[in-house]
């Protein structure tokens, strides 16, 4: 079944910013990567509370306590507090990684051209598990127990929740036309989206 998603609000474009690159939330505040920094904002108020100076050129994620972060082709793993690099295992794609979020001890990370996900040790990198989906991979989250993944692919993006053994499409959403995703994370009821290409924007999508 595919249906039209619901944009609920629109955060930015914030200053300086020039593109959102990926998205995560840690509960209180969303987090994107703009290039050179990874930056927070309140989903509420929409102001930036954070900043840090660390690479950030694709997924972001969070395990509850660590950020994690593409930069070119590794992940580093990062203290969200002192935005201290505490890590980095080589990403799988080696610079094509995409999409990045933390799932019960996990990293999932999208392979935008290969169009694939990546379930990996985020101790070594080592790939646990590989899907294999029909559209470039922009995003990745898991949100109670469902993975989805964003795509973008002949001007057209969609949110899909898939089978997370088969990589089977289960259920998607089309964003309307003209905007689309780069970088995605699951937060309550909405799914928070960076704007893709030069949108420095964060879209909150209506889950269901």
């Amino acid at each position: 079944m595919t249906r039209t998603a619901t944009i609920l609000r629109e955060y930015g474009p914030f200053p300086g910013v020039e593109a959102v690159h990926g998205v995560s939330y840690d509960g209180n505040n969303v987090w994107f990567a703009s290039g050179d920094k990874l930056n927070a904002f309140d989903p509420e108020s929409g102001d930036t509370v954070r900043s840090l100076d660390v690479p950030a050129h694709a997924g972001t994620a969070f395990d509850g306590k660590h950020l994690y972060q593409i930069a070119e082709e590794r992940i580093q793993k990062i203290d969200p507090e002192s935005g201290r690099v505490l890590s980095t295992i080589p990403a799988p794609a080696g610079g094509g990684d995409s999409g990045l979020t933390w799932a019960e001890g996990t990293l999932w990370v999208g392979h935008y051209r290969e169009r694939q996900i990546h379930q990996i040790d985020p101790e070594t990198g080592k790939v646990l598990r590989t899907l294999q989906s029909n559209r470039f991979v922009t995003g990745v989250t898991w949100s109670d127990g469902e993975l989805w993944h964003a795509t973008w692919e002949n001007e057209e993006s969609e949110i899909r929740r898939v089978d997370p053994e088969t990589g089977k499409v289960l259920d998607s959403m089309r964003m309307p036309e003209g905007t689309f995703i780069a970088g995605m994370e699951a937060g309550g009821d909405r799914f928070y989206c960076g704007g893709g290409g030069k949108s420095a924007v964060v879209r909150a999508v209506k889950r269901r």
